[in-house]
C-alpha cells in the first residue's frame, strides 16, 4: 500500500520531478563522480519536506535511529549497502561493536537497535552491543516484542582500543549521537575504525555548517539541471552566543529572522506562491526535535514567556543552547490518512535503502513533526528511491520517491563534505564556539 500523497494533485512540483527524470542519467553520473572524491558517511537519514513548489531537506542525522520503521522487504538492500560500507571503511573487519543511545526503556529505539544489529550480522560480522550507560555494569538482557531480545554489555577500555570483557572488535559503530559530549572512555582511541568518526557527534557538529555545505552542492546541482537551487535548498542563517533565560541576544535573533523571512517573501513573490512564509529556529546542535520554535514574524522571538524560554534553553542530555540556526520553513503538503506527514529517507554508504513517513495528527503543515505524539508509517515506500520509471508519469510513486532519493543523497553528500571540513587537523576544526558575550549573527545565503 502506497499512502495517498496530496502533492500528487498539485502541479508545480511535477515540473521539478519531471526535471529529475529527464536528467536521471546526468544526475547519476554526477553522483558517481562526487562519491569518487568524497567518502560517504557509514549511514545517515534525512528529513524532507515537500511543499509542492519546493522539495528540500530540513535535517540530516548521522546516527539514524529508525531502522525498525523501514519496509522489511528492504532488508536485502540494507545488507548489500552495509557490506559495501564495511568493505570501504574496514575491509578486514570480522567483529563489530555497536554502541547505542542510553534509551534502555525506549522499546521503539531498542527495536531499531535490534534491526541494525541484524543488518550488520548478515554482512558476516560478529556484532555485540556495548553500552555507555553508567547503569550497565554487567550484561543486561532486554526482552523485545515478538520474542526478540537484546544483550547490552558494559564497555571495557583496552589501552587505545574499546571493547567488551571478552570481545576485541575491529570496528566500532556509534548509534549514539554524543550530544552530552565526548566521555573519557572514548578519548584517545587510535587502533580501531570508528564509524562515524567521533567528530560527527553533536558535541562538535553544527547544523549551520551542514546546510552551508548543502547550499554549495545545491548551487552546483542546480546548474547541472538548470533550476533555481532554492527549489531544493532552504534559506538559513545562524545566531550565536544567545542566552534564552537571560533574554540575551533577542534583538540579534529577531534581525536574523526578519532578514530570512524577507528573502523568502521575495522568492514567494517571484514564483507566485500564496502560502505564508515562516522560519524555524533550532538549536544548532542536537536532535529529537528539541530546542525548536516556529515563527511567522520576527517579533515572536522577542519577550518569550517562561515556557518558551525553557523549551529553547536546553536540549538532549541537558545541554544548554547558545547557538541556533534560523531555517526557512518548508511546508509539507503530504498526508497519510488525513494526518500531516513528511518523508524520511535512509541511506547506508551512498545507497538509498528505504524510507518511511513521520506522521503527526495534531500538527499543521507549517509545524515541526518531530515531536511527542508523532507516529511512523513503515510501509510507506513499496519501491526503492533509486529506480525511476521514465515511461511513467512524474508523480507515479517510483518517480516521486526517486526525487526524494535524489535530495536525500544530496544531503548525505553534504554530510560527507561537512565531516571532511571538520576532521581533526583541518583548519578551524573541530568546531570552536567564540567567547563573545554579545550575540552574533552569521548569514549564509543560498
Amino acid at each position: 500500500m502506497v499512502p495517498h500523497l496530496t502533492t500528487a494533485l498539485t502541479g508545480p512540483i511535477l515540473a521539478l520531478e519531471r526535471r529529475f527524470l529527464e536528467f536521471s542519467a546526468p544526475i547519476e553520473q554526477w553522483f558517481r563522480g562526487q562519491w569518487q572524491e568524497h567518502m560517504p558517511p557509514f549511514y545517515a537519514s534525512c528529513d524532507l519536506r515537500n511543499a509542492g513548489f519546493k522539495l528540500a531537506p530540513v535535517d540530516t542525522n548521522l546516527f539514524p535511529g529508525g531502522f525498525n520503521n523501514l519496509n522489511p522487504a528492504f532488508l536485502p538492500l540494507c545488507v548489500h549497502a552495509a557490506m559495501s560500507a564495511v568493505e570501504k571503511f574496514c575491509p578486514s573487519a570480522c567483529k563489530l561493536l555497536l554502541i547505542p543511545e542510553n534509551h534502555t526503556r525506549n522499546t521503539f529505539y531498542l527495536q531499531n537497535l535490534a534491526q541494525l544489529a541484524l543488518i550488520l550480522s548478515q554482512t558476516g560480522l560478529e556484532v555485540r552491543i556495548g553500552s555507555l550507560s553508567p547503569d550497565v555494569t554487567q550484561p543486561v538482557r532486554i526482552e523485545l516484542p515478538y520474542g526478540h531480545s537484546l544483550l547490552l554489555e558494559p564497555l571495557v577500555r583496552h589501552g587505545k582500543r574499546l571493547g567488551l570483557a571478552d570481545f576485541n572488535p575491529c570496528a566500532v559503530l556509534f548509534n549514539n549521537d554524543l550530544s552530552g559530549g565526548l566521555p573519557p572512555l572514548l578519548q584517545g582511541l587510535e587502533e580501531q575504525t570508528l564509524l562515524p568518526p567521533l567528530h560527527a557527534g553533536w558535541f562538535t557538529r553544527r547544523k549551520s555548517r551542514h546546510f552551508a555545505a548543502y547550499a554549495r552542492l545545491a548551487q552546483e546541482f542546480g546548474d547541472l539541471l538548470d533550476i533555481d537551487p532554492w527549489r531544493i535548498a532552504p534559506c538559513f542563517s545562524s545566531c550565536q552566543q544567545l542566552d534564552f533565560q537571560a533574554r540575551q541576544g533577542e534583538e540579534a535573533l529577531a534581525e536574523q529572522v526578519d532578514a530570512l523571512l524577507t528573502r523568502v517573501r521575495k522568492k514567494y513573490r517571484e514564483y507566485g506562491i500564496h502560502e505564508t512564509p515562516y522560519a524555524v529556529v533550532k538549536a544548532d546542535a542536537g536532535t529529537y526535535g528539541m530546542g525548536v520554535m516556529t515563527v511567522h514574524d520576527a517579533r515572536e522571538v522577542i519577550g518569550l514567556n517562561r515556557r518558551q524560554r525553557n523549551k529553547m534553553s536546553v536540549i538532549k542530555e541537558g545541554v544548554s543552547v547558545s547557538d541556533v540556526i534560523i531555517q526557512e520553513g518548508v511546508h509539507t503538503f503530504e498526508t497519510v490518512r488525513e494526518a500531516v506527514a513528511e518523508p524520511v529517507i535512509y541511506m547506508i554508504d551512498r545507497y538509498v535503502v528505504g524510507g518511511f513517513y513521520r506522521v503527526h495528527t495534531t500538527r499543521g503543515k507549517d509545524e515541526n513533526l518531530n515531536a511527542p505524539g508523532m507516529g511512523f508509517e513503515p510501509l510507506a515506500f513499496e519501491t526503492g528511491c533509486n529506480t525511476p520509471d521514465c515511461r511513467d508519469n512524474p508523480d507515479a510513486p517510483p518517480n516521486r520517491f526517486y526525487a526524494y532519493g535524489v535530495v536525500g543523497r544530496l544531503a548525505c553528500l553534504a554530510a560527507a563534505l561537512e565531516l571532511e571540513q571538520t576532521a581533526p587537523g583541518q583548519e578551524g576544526a573541530p568546531f570552536q564556539t567564540t567567547t563573545q558575550t554579545r550575540a552574533t549573527a552569521v548569514a549564509e545565503p543560498v
